[in-house]
């Protein structure tokens, strides 16, 4: 069994969990850092692998970071806090994927994506070997804003919330904000509801087993199909999962087909209070299928842009 270094989501420094507020009312747009300007970055590296922007850190780089939709919380890497020589932090209690533990943190006196400028920011440090990132930009960068990630064009932009609607090749479904995630709510797995979240941190799509038995009690040959996969979170997490695709999913106005999912009931859900629903966290293999992901935090709704071959 290989390795694969997969998993980023769902970090959540203690102090965070004010985003664990569930169901919290939408943020309007004017009220949403109106004094950030629009930012838009040239995307690097490979969009199936990671998501990652450059980042200037104190006037210096640009650095690789990953842009993880699943993390509450910026982060940087080992590498990067020693490089740097950047002056320590408390140490903070943080949630990955896997579980909790204290991490060492440093103080950042500027971080600069594009043209958006964060100043005096506490950011814990984690392993991160053998990802080729430097860093992990959280939600904390968006406040009630609108992350476009454009996976055709290789680009991200941050802007302000706005309204949209679906139109030809484009679907925009409803959301909730969840741990400070936006969940899906208008969707499900043969007729049964699900949460579907959007975590473009994790390589692979993860699901729990309550999401498993719904497929299992539709088809009980399914077990027969299961493999079993190792995963690497970039806390340097070891973990295994099984691997099933789901037969068809729906996520509001969109249908998908022989979406691969792997199943392992990891502490993340329990954090999220989603152990017992039946919930998919949509990693990076199921995103970049889309010319373009949307994710408005200030209106609480994600907009998937269709492919061309996707459209017919």
């Amino acid at each position: 069994m290989g390795w694969s270094a997969a998993a980023g989501g769902a970090l959540l420094t203690t102090p965070g969990w004010a985003f664990g507020q569930d169901a919290a009312p939408p943020i309007l747009p004017e009220a949403a850092d109106a004094d950030h300007p629009p930012t838009q970055v040239a995307l690097t590296g490979d969009v199936f692998e990671h998501v990652t922007a450059p980042v200037m850190i104190n006037g210096k780089g640009p650095f690789r970071f990953m842009v993880d939709t699943g993390a509450n919380t910026s982060c940087v890497s080992q590498r990067l806090a020693e490089t740097l020589e950047l002056p320590r932090g408390k140490t903070l209690r943080v949630h990955t994927i896997v579980g909790p533990k204290d991490r060492a943190s440093v103080l950042v006196d500027r971080l600069d994506i594009g043209s958006r400028t964060r100043r005096n920011i506490e950011a814990p440090i984690l392993p991160m070997a053998g990802f080729g990132i430097d860093g992990v930009l959280g939600i904390d960068w968006l406040k009630g804003q609108r992350l476009v990630l454009g996976f055709a064009g290789k680009t991200l932009e941050i802007t302000r919330s706005k309204r949209e609607d679906s139109a030809e090749g484009k679907v925009v479904v409803p959301a909730r904000r969840k741990s400070g995630q936006l969940t899906i709510v208008d969707a499900d797995l043969s007729g049964r509801k699900i949460s579907a979240m959007i975590d473009s941190g994790s390589q692979f799509s993860l699901g729990n087993s309550a999401l498993r038995r719904i497929i299992e009690r539709a088809d009980p040959t399914a077990r027969s199909r299961v493999q079993t996969v190792g995963m690497l979170s970039i806390a340097g997490e070891r973990f295994t999962g099984e691997q099933l695709n789901l037969p068809f999913i729906r996520l509001g106005g969109l249908t998908l087909g022989n979406v691969p999912v792997v199943f392992s009931d990891l502490p993340v859900f329990k954090l999220w209070d989603l152990h017992d629903s039946p919930t998919i966290m949509l990693g990076i293999d199921l995103l970049a299928q889309f010319t373009t992901v949307s994710l408005d935090f200030g209106r609480s709704a994600v907009r998937f842009d269709l492919a061309d071959e996707a459209k017919a």
